[in-house]
């Protein structure tokens, strides 16, 4: 279980800090590319769906049945329901004030940024809590993936790292226009990363060293109804604000197909005691 908990520690590290690249986007340029971001989301959105249904949820009905299998994914639909009830949104909601402050120019926008200073603080600060909620299963999710093998593990953190990319521009966006500080923007994107190779830690002591075979596929079909409604509930609605809903359909087609090949061509490459 050790080298299991460091594969699977190596694996969220990557979708973790991918927020930090979403941070990038905000330190490194005035306003993001929010049709860019979208068409990421979309893409994200289709390799999420197509592990979700195509492999998670898949495997676990052919493994312990029908029934069973169909409980365990609602069961995860259901449980993620009601944690997102109680997170606050994600959004991207003040790009819509850099809009704004650009049509006012320079003055307009200083005075602007210091009217609403501590309330675009308090947005950032809420919206990172709310993230680093979102990314605690999202870590649980590629330790299961990882226990199951690594070809689940790698395209779970693969669909994880792109959907987070965008949560880092949430993050850091109204942080940098509070703080007018792009580190404090980047550090605390990328503090909510963490909080997924944190879930890898908890529920690697929560879980016993053996699992058997009928819970761990019933996990990973929850897991598989959690990355569903966390892709219908977010990340499609994000996709198609910000790219359009034809632009987003395709990307999202395009990542179901990306995330198809990858599925095969990964099972070809990984040995058997690994997949």
């Amino acid at each position: 279980m050790g080298s299991q908990m460091l594969v699977a520690l190596g694996l969220s590290l990557v979708g973790g800090l991918s927020t930090s690249l979403g941070a990038l986007f905000v330190v490194l340029s005035e306003t993001p590319n929010m049709k860019m971001l979208g068409l990421l989301q979309g893409f994200a959105a289709g390799l999420m769906l197509s592990i979700s249904f195509l492999d998670l949820a898949h495997n676990a009905i052919n493994s312990i049945g029908f029934l069973k299998g169909n409980l365990w994914f609602f069961g995860g639909v259901i449980f993620f329901a009601c944690i997102a009830r109680f997170i606050p949104e994600p959004t991207l909601g003040p790009s819509t004030d850099v809009k704004r402050r650009k049509k006012n120019g320079d003055e307009g926008r200083k005075d602007m940024a210091k009217k609403h200073r501590s309330q675009v603080l308090y947005s950032g600060i809420v919206t990172a809590i709310g993230i680093s909620l979102h990314n605690f299963p999202e870590g649980m999710a590629v330790f299961l993936g990882s226990i199951k093998g690594m070809r689940v593990g790698v395209n779970l953190a693969l669909a994880i790292a792109l959907h987070n990319i965008p949560e880092g521009v949430a993050v850091a966006l109204p942080i940098y226009f509070a703080t007018e500080s792009k580190w404090q923007a980047f550090k605390l994107a990328t503090l909510s990363g963490l909080a997924e190779p944190l879930g890898v830690i908890i529920v690697a002591y929560l879980f016993p060293s053996s699992l058997s075979p009928e819970i761990l596929e019933g996990l990973l079909g929850a897991v598989g109804g959690i990355m569903a409604f966390l892709t219908l509930h977010e990340m499609l609605p994000l996709a198609f604000d910000y790219a359009g809903q034809k632009q987003a359909v395709k990307a999202v087609f395009v990542g179901m197909a990306c995330m198809s090949a990858s599925l095969y061509f990964l099972e070809l490459s990984l040995p058997d005691s690994m997949s």
